[in-house]
């Protein structure tokens, strides 16, 4: 007996994808709300956004904003923090806060049935905080020793010396978000709470939900749940502006950590932020070619062909005004100088520009994983609320894969050389004595040498 044989079923071209479009409404109060029904998804996520920015927090306590938003769930005015603690766990809610350059978020995850318990107890936590004593006591020490933990972690530590060297010395971005241990340790309860008495209310909050949310009148619930939060006196909206870099940012800053066997390589410049002209849809492009996956440019030579690293990576990383371009990665100590040299020159060399294949290759993989990089409720919600955070409109998601869909070599060839002028910020975190000498006949600027 002869079995027919089957026909290969047709391969078609991937379709257009959309990011979902929300149903959008304002409380009273001031308050914004995007619901995004994502059938399927019975965990419903909630991000709520308070544009805030760390330059408004005084000098002299820096890390009063970070220190607020961990003290978020530690209770309220109604509740202890065992209460509040007993309440999340009994009904399944996941809470945390955090601080973006951008902005304040609080996250909520909570199955479909407890929602309008969750919204509740949601707005309890920003609204009217407690701030325990005794938990502000405990947060402040848990935040002087990361800062000793972050000198022991060499990507940490090369983030930090990043910052401090890449912008001008009176700009915030220069320092730590969460703080310094000279700015922590005299942070008090006082300061939290009068800080979020002045800065924290709902007039240019934003309240982003996804979820499935079937037959449920998701406003009501909102409405019930944070109707009566009070707008602040005067909402306070955060300055909107590039940092500044250091007039001596081009060089090279050695953080010594003798014995090392491994050097934790960072290089940095100018790039942009997401409202850039004519469009953000060339840079993801970009990271992707040039140190985005394995076949990229920079692992290609410095993994796959030298074997000096388990990997690098490229990206372009928007600020909320401004950006920065960011190669990072760990090579062995003893390759340090050669390392840095091929990884320079690939990122000098890639300004002659970029071939159709590497520009359909990088296309191709963003927009053709969007679906299901954005498939879950979480995912939808976190991408809503950079949106919001950045002050973009809820469509840009899908208006930079149609533009990324018409980009060309030379497109990506014009946006890279736009920031990447070759002006590094050369952050190097190791044993400096095994390569300072080598590293100084570079020409990348001047050679420094700083204690871990």
């Amino acid at each position: 007996m002869t079995t027919a044989p089957i026909a290969r079923p047709e391969v078609t071209a991937p379709g257009r994808w959309e990011f979902p479009t929300p149903t959008t409404t304002r409380l009273a109060n001031g308050l914004t709300v995007h619901m995004y029904n994502v059938p399927g998804q019975y965990v419903v996520a909630a991000r709520l956004i308070v544009p805030l920015s760390v330059r408004s927090e005084p000098r002299e306590k820096e890390g009063v904003i970070s220190l607020l938003s961990r003290l978020l769930d530690e209770g309220t005015e109604q509740h202890t923090t065992e209460e509040f603690t007993e309440l999340l766990e009994r009904r399944g809610i996941a809470l945390g806060a955090g601080l973006s350059d951008g902005g304040l978020h609080v996250d909520l995850d909570v199955p479909a049935r407890n929602l309008p318990a969750a919204l509740e107890l949601m707005c309890a936590a920003i609204a009217t905080p407690s701030f325990p004593e005794k938990q502000v006591g405990r947060l402040v020490r848990t935040r002087l020793a990361e800062i000793e933990q972050e000198r022991a972690s060499a990507p940490h530590r090369a983030a930090k010396e990043l910052a401090a060297t890449y912008f001008d010395a009176s700009e915030r971005a220069s320092r730590p978000t969460a703080g310094t241990i000279e700015t922590v340790k005299g942070l008090t309860r006082a300061d939290v709470a009068d800080f979020h008495r002045a800065h924290i209310g709902p007039t240019h909050a934003t309240l982003v939900l996804a979820g499935d949310f079937g037959d449920t009148d998701v406003s009501s619930l909102v409405a019930d749940a944070f109707g009566a939060w009070a707008p602040l006196p005067r909402p306070v909206e955060p300055e909107l502006r590039p940092a500044l870099r250091a007039p001596d940012a081009v060089r090279i800053v050695l953080v010594d950590r003798p014995g090392s066997v491994q050097s934790e390589i960072t290089v940095a410049g100018p790039g942009p932020d997401r409202h850039v002209e004519p469009a953000w849809a060339a840079y993801p492009v970009l990271g992707f070619v040039v140190g985005g996956s394995p076949n990229a440019r920079v692992d290609a030579v410095l993994r796959e062909e030298k074997g000096y690293t388990y990997g690098m990576r490229a990206s372009f990383r928007p600020r909320r005004a401004g950006g920065l371009f960011v190669t990072a990665g760990s090579v062995r100590t003893e390759v340090t100088a050669d390392a840095l040299t091929l990884l320079l020159g690939i990122l000098d060399d890639a300004r002659a520009g970029f071939s159709q294949a590497e520009c359909r290759d990088g296309v191709d993989f963003i927009r053709n994983t969007a679906p299901g990089r954005y498939a879950t409720a979480d995912a939808v919600a976190e991408e809503a609320a950079a949106l919001v955070l950045d002050g973009l409109d809820l469509d840009f998601t899908t208006t930079n894969l149609d533009r990324m869909a018409a980009l060309t070599p030379e497109d990506l060839t014009q946006a890279y050389g736009r920031f990447v002028t070759g002006e590094w910020t050369i952050i190097v975190v190791g044993d400096a004595t095994a390569y300072a000498d080598q590293l100084g006949t570079l020409g990348r600027g001047q050679v420094t040498v700083v204690a871990n």
